[in-house]
């Protein structure tokens, strides 16, 4: 199918597709079946592989469906494009929450579930990639490669303690409190309660800085001293406390905050 070029109204369409965007030049009210099969996300994808596609071309597959407006009718496509062009990026779009997606015209409860399950769930193989094989601890880097694509996006601070064998080994984790890092969320009973009854040998702490600074606050020093000691006293030791900021992370031992 040959598309013209200017849009239902008969002006040029500013948002359409370019050479520049590798996307079809199609009409957006033209239905994705009646496109050429060589410009169909689904049939791309099928023929030539997933890198193929643009960003809005996943995203199309991800919601599934176009749908129709006070407007008109508006394609998969069209919808991906219009997330791009109001947040800037794939990436971006999948840090918004649902509620966020749902104003974007064309995007209800449904497709804005759908795209923020696939992001999830893309999170949560990257992480599990590494967890597939039993993971022995040796730097901070190991274990910012298992939770740092679960914590990195997360809004709200969230502390967790990861338990460990005595060879090092992650056998398990635990969320200890979420929205804040203070003395009054963050005590030692509570770190360390639930790694006595995994039979931890060591533990590593770890919270998220939604703020994407890496460097560890007053407060985020004096609790891990103060968790450091506790520790100590329990003969669980605590081998670090990471901060993940974005994809970065800041180690407090190899700061010195813990001897």
């Amino acid at each position: 199918m040959t598309s013209p070029s200017s849009s239902p109204s008969g002006t040029t369409d500013s948002d359409g597709p370019s050479e520049e965007s590798g996307e079809p030049a199609l009409l957006y009210h033209v239905p994705i079946h009646e496109w050429d099969p060589s410009d169909q996300p689904r049939e791309k994808l099928l023929k030539h592989g997933p890198t193929t596609l643009s960003d809005a071309e996943v995203l199309a597959l991800l919601l599934g469906s176009g749908t129709r407006t006070s407007d008109g009718p508006i394609s998969a496509v069209e919808l991906g494009r219009s997330l791009l062009q109001s947040y800037g990026s794939l990436h971006a779009v999948s840090q918004r929450k649902p509620k966020e997606l749902t104003r974007i015209q064309g995007i209800g409860p449904a497709k804005a579930a759908k795209l923020t399950a696939a992001f999830e769930a893309g999170r949560r193989v990257e992480s599990q990639r590494q967890r597939d094989e039993r993971i022995q601890v040796t730097c901070p880097d190991d274990v910012a490669g298992v939770y740092g694509p679960l914590m990195r996006d997360l809004t709200k601070e969230v502390f967790k303690v990861v338990h460990l064998n005595t060879a090092n080994v992650i056998i398990g984790d635990y969320t200890v409190s979420e929205g804040g890092l203070s003395s009054s969320v963050v005590e030692p009973r509570g770190v360390f309660e639930q790694a006595i009854l995994d039979d931890a040998a060591a533990v590593i702490c770890l919270h998220n800085h939604p703020s994407g600074n890496p460097e560890p606050s007053r407060e985020d020093i004096r609790i891990t001293r103060q968790l450091a000691e506790a520790g100590e006293t329990m003969g669980i030791p605590v081998h670090d406390h990471l901060i993940i900021a974005g994809t970065e992370h800041t180690s407090l031992a190899e700061r010195g905050v813990i001897g």
